[in-house]
């Protein structure tokens, strides 16, 4: 344990208040991760400037010919934008705050991250649409997309059950 580095981590999996509606959403095996220090706590929406609570947001696609509505590595393309539930376009912070963690990552040594499954930056395997329905479809937040593209290994709080040795 003494020899790996430490896991980056979505702050409100770590009982932090730093999701949209300004709620933390704990996870035991997180918890204990930052109980242990082996834990580097990030909110990409926060490092990317956006205040706690704030509007939720969701990915969607840059152009009408894009046939799927986006996910974080067609934001990174350029081929669609982060839009909160008010219309505002908070790409920019999503870029910088995915920046901003992986920063992080490398300052630590992290090689691998947990991330909030479902979110528009932090997502893994399953993002919202983009319709502010609560229908989901396959993709990953911008920051997952980022740190993926890194080398990091991505998981969320849902690969954490019954996953022994972190």
């Amino acid at each position: 344990m003494g020899d790996e580095p430490p896991i980056l981590v979505s702050a409100c999996l770590a009982g932090l208040a730093t999701t949209h509606n300004g709620k933390a959403r704990p996870h035991p095996k997180v918890m204990e991760l930052v109980r242990q220090g082996r834990a580097i706590l990030v909110c990409p929406e926060q490092l990317g400037g956006l205040p706690t609570p704030r509007p939720c947001a969701e990915i969607a696609s840059a152009s009408a010919s894009v046939s799927a509505s986006g996910d974080g590595d067609a934001v990174l393309a350029g081929e669609a934008r982060v839009i909160d539930v008010e219309g505002n376009d908070v790409t920019a912070n999503y870029l910088r705050g995915a920046r901003e963690a992986l920063k992080a990552a490398r300052l630590a040594g992290s090689t691998k991250a947990i991330l909030k499954a479902r979110s528009p930056s932090c997502g893994k395997d399953r993002i919202h649409d983009g319709t502010f329905s609560g229908v989901l479809k396959p993709g990953q937040g911008v920051t997952a997309a980022v740190l993926a593209r890194e080398g990091l290994e991505i998981l969320s709080e849902d690969d954490l059950e019954g996953l022994e040795g972190l």
